[in-house]
């Protein structure tokens, strides 16, 4: 009964990650676009002149 359950365990586990797996990628590029957009946007914003970018704020 016990291997029973957990082979139902370890088939319901590799089967949603392949799907886990497959969605995760989409994620990792929103998230890759996402940071790239706010690295560009901070560089702008902060110009050449002002010296170093800090990013935990203005202190």
């Amino acid at each position: 009964m016990v291997a029973l359950i957990v082979l139902l365990l370890i088939l319901a586990l590799f089967g949603g990650l392949g799907f886990a797996v497959h969605a995760l990628w989409f994620v990792l590029i929103a998230a890759v676009l996402l940071w790239a957009i706010g690295f560009f946007v901070g560089a702008a914003d902060t110009g050449l002149g002002s010296g170093r970018r800090h990013w935990y704020g203005r202190w």
